[in-house]
């Protein structure tokens, strides 16, 4: 395909980081590569380069944060020539690419949630999208319903289920002052803890505990940013340990 004008808009929702939303590229160095990069959303894009190499045409915009939260989230790219609009969730991003060429060859297929191994460095690299996706259309074209009544030829679909499983997981909210306190288990040797968290503040105790018999405490908290652990022992010599990351 060698197009002038695209459009391409989907849905999608995920709790991971990292992936691959869709990808197309062409042999005369065209590609555009929609993925998620530490949750934020990045678009690359080159509309190719000249024989001598001199046009640099890649471009990359970012837009977007904290986009792995399992909510649904919308994408509009509309591209005329060297324009590009790029809506996220209605927040519209408007720029023009580097280089020269107003037209995107794509010689070989496009692939919605990740990309084919090439055997490029930067294939290995990028993980396939993890989550769901909705309402996919290309240039008009409705991938979702194609894909779900088998009409897209020539196409290599992987394991896809055509629904969208809600995670088990329940987040709890804490304010300023409101906590959870559990049980403890006593006559345990091993003290063991895990747990996701995400805020905007840059301070705040995570978790506090107190060991049986008086033996110490520990305490997780965020301080400037970076979280930090801190272990009390009473009956050793070296009573404290203070882990920083």
């Amino acid at each position: 395909m060698k197009t002038l004008k695209d459009v391409i808009s989907l849905k999608f929702k995920t709790s991971e980081s990292e992936g691959v939303i869709f990808h197309g590229e062409g042999q005369q160095g065209d590609y555009i590569t929609l993925e998620l990069k530490k949750a934020k959303l990045v678009l690359n894009l080159n509309l190719g380069i000249n024989q001598l190499g001199s046009i640099f045409g890649h471009t990359s915009v970012t837009t977007g944060s904290l986009l792995d939260d399992h909510h649904w989230h919308s994408i509009i790219i509309e591209r005329h020539g060297r324009n590009i609009n790029l809506t996220l969730d209605r927040h519209m991003q408007h720029f023009r690419t580097n280089g020269e060429f107003d037209y995107l060859d794509l010689d070989y297929e496009i692939t919605f949630g990740g990309m084919p191994f090439s055997g490029k460095p930067s294939s290995n690299s990028r993980k396939n999208f993890k989550g769901c996706m909705e309402s996919i259309n290309y240039n008009g074209n409705n991938i979702t319903d194609l894909a779900k009544r088998k009409k897209l030829e020539p196409s290599n679909v992987g394991n896809l289920s055509f629904s969208c499983v809600e995670p088990h997981t329940v987040p709890v909210f804490f304010n300023a002052t409101s906590y959870l306190e559990v049980p403890g288990r006593p006559s345990q040797d091993l003290f063991s803890v895990s747990f996701f968290f995400r805020t905007w503040n840059p301070n705040g105790l995570l978790l506090f505990s107190n060991f049986a018999d008086d033996l110490g405490n520990v305490e997780i908290d965020i301080n400037e940013g970076k979280v930090s652990v801190h272990i009390n022992v009473t009956q050793v010599k070296k009573n404290r340990i203070d882990i920083s990351s």
